[in-house]
């Protein structure tokens, strides 16, 4: 997914009326000592917020809460400094109470949102958005945000007249351009995207991810590039990790693209090197959770049924392997609506199981999940997903890691259908190097280096094997490849899979107006292209190594 500029909230000051709020409602409460000062204490807490000081607004705001329990600008500095301070719960709870308290104040409402977001409450971080989008006045900040708020719940239809307003009242903003363009490129308007990209650099070039944004947007020749300002940059910002992550991955495309290899692979190299410079990633890790799931699953036995709905279809497989080529096929169905990639079912396996670990993928979690309430995972699932997934009578669930749970859904939605895509090895690895994920994604880490992502790519193969032996008929493998040569043979194999009636859109996808909001939001927009058949091979000998490795391991790469 696209990463977005967050805005910070805006500043507060502390007026009379608040002051007089205050006094009114603890009449008693003025003494001396500023512990027990609610006048003095609203002073210091807005005064922490404004200098975005979260320990000390979220501590002030415990101590003058006691004394004004039901004042709405004290909910939302506390909700406020919980958000940055990345306690989501507490933050959910301030944010709804000041909401709550004063449903009228935009400010409010927007932040209420933007926490459900972050809290991946999809449906209901929508329906907030929607009541704070009917309030006024709507600044464009607060526009901004919950342009934020619909791009990250795949609703980029509503956000981008949000953030073209921003723009149009501050178009000096280059956050708010930036914004505009990953959401233009997500609903197919890539000329718009590429203005809004050319504005945003020019207004603020250290917005490094701009860069990569504007070169991922179309081909790149010899004669039309922007090698030369990326080099220019690059040596201006050499100590700039941000710098040489983002500079690095985009020159690495454009020489790519005007079919330098050499120079493309070293860039990608130094790219993704600045871009895990503070990472770790162990293959241990991956081999004790393929482990857990394993043991988990032992049998597709189970006590309980599962929950009876045709209505999802899961696509999984290595990121980059064709998955979103199989999502735009199947959803050009007119009985198909694709969600997105949705983080859902992980989310509700985790609550199902009682764990609290954090992020999707949750060793916890696995443990814990031997014998669930199917049904009532299933149905928790499901209505996750709502509303969005009402339009139609189906829906697609495209993310790729779901390959992780691919045997809970089985059990949970016994009349779900699971496709996952099969990629040659060496071109699934070297995609996913060549792919920058979003730094806030936690099941990433194996990318930055190409024989990391070769080791965990033999974990997905085991796990897949797993899961074929476990559950056999429940998963349809499509090689890429394949799907690439025969488009209309295997198109008609995954709407059979799916149960669906032939329909001719289905082969021409590329018309699909639906929204895209990952990686390949411009490439699926074209008809199939055997380009990226056999990529790895133009890089020669760099990638000997790997295929080595995969050959040793038993995975096939000749």
């Amino acid at each position: 997914m696209p990463e977005r500029h967050r805005p910070p909230p805006d500043p507060l000051r502390a007026p009379t009326e608040e002051r007089y709020y205050l006094r009114q409602h603890h009449p008693k409460g003025f003494v001396s000592d500023v512990m027990t000062d609610p006048e003095l204490l609203f002073g210091q807490l807005v005064e922490a917020f404004n200098q975005r000081t979260w320990q000390r607004a979220d501590a002030l705001a415990e101590n003058l809460l006691p004394l004004a329990p039901r004042h709405a600008g004290v909910h939302y500095i506390a909700g406020i400094a919980n958000l940055e301070l990345q306690r989501l719960p507490r933050a959910l709870a301030h944010l709804n109470e000041a909401h709550a308290l004063d449903s009228r104040n935009a400010n409010y409402a927007t932040q209420f949102a933007k926490a459900l977001a972050m809290a991946q409450m999809t449906r209901e971080a929508v329906a907030a958005a929607d009541k704070a989008c009917a309030l006024t006045p709507l600044d464009p900040m607060a526009l901004d945000t919950l342009g934020v708020v619909y791009s990250q719940t795949n609703e980029h239809a509503k956000a981008v007249p949000l953030f073209r307003r921003a723009v149009a009242a501050d178009a000096t903003n280059a956050p708010y351009r930036f914004n505009l363009a990953t959401s233009s490129v997500a609903i197919g308007e890539v000329d718009a995207a590429e203005r809004e990209l050319e504005a945003c650099i020019e207004l603020e070039p250290r917005i490094w991810k701009a860069h990569l944004t504007l070169a991922q947007l179309r081909k790149q020749s010899a004669a039309n590039n922007h090698i030369d300002r990326l080099r220019s940059l690059l040596t201006l910002w050499e100590h700039d990790l941000g710098a040489q992550t983002y500079l690095h991955m985009a020159l690495a495309k454009e020489c790519e693209d005007i079919a330098d290899f050499p120079q493309a692979f070293e860039h990608y190299t130094l790219g993704k090197s600045a871009a895990g410079a503070n990472r770790s990633y162990a293959v241990e890790q991956d081999e004790a959770f393929v482990d857990a799931i394993i043991a988990a699953t032992q049998t597709s036995q189970q006590t309980n049924p599962g929950f009876e709905t045709h209505e999802p279809i899961f696509i999984i497989g290595m990121p980059r392997s064709g998955t979103t080529l199989v999502e735009r096929i199947v959803s050009s169905h007119p009985d198909v609506y694709s969600a997105g990639e949705l983080t859902n079912f992980g989310f509700a396996l985790k609550r199902a199981a009682g764990s609290r670990g954090p992020g999707l993928v949750d060793m916890d979690a696995i443990v814990r999940a031997h014998d669930l309430d199917w049904k009532q995972l299933g149905e928790s699932y499901l209505a996750s997903t709502r509303p969005a997934t009402l339009r139609k009578p189906r829906f697609i669930d495209k993310l790729p890691h779901n390959f992780l749970y691919a045997g809970f859904i089985a059990k949970a939605l016994p009349q779900a259908k699971i496709i996952c895509l099969r990629r040659h090895a060496m071109d699934s690895c070297l995609s996913n190097f060549r792919q920058l994920f979003s730094p806030q994604a936690l099941y990433y880490g194996y990318s930055f280096d190409l024989m990391d992502t070769g080791k965990h790519f033999i974990q997905f193969d085991r796990l897949m094997k797993h899961w074929q032996r476990t559950f056999p008929g429940r998963i349809l493998e499509v090689p890429y490849e394949a799907l690439v040569e025969s488009q209309e043979e295997y198109t008609r194999r995954l709407l059979a899979f799916c149960e669906l009636p032939w329909h001719a859109d289905c082969l021409r996808f590329e018309l699909n107006p639906a929204p895209v909001n990952t990686a390949s939001a411009t490439q699926v927009r074209a008809p199939v292209y055997r380009s990226a058949l056999n990529r790895w091979k133009r890089y020669g000998a760099r990638m000997d190594r790997l295929q080595n490795f995969l050959r040793d391991a038993g995975i096939p790469v000749d």
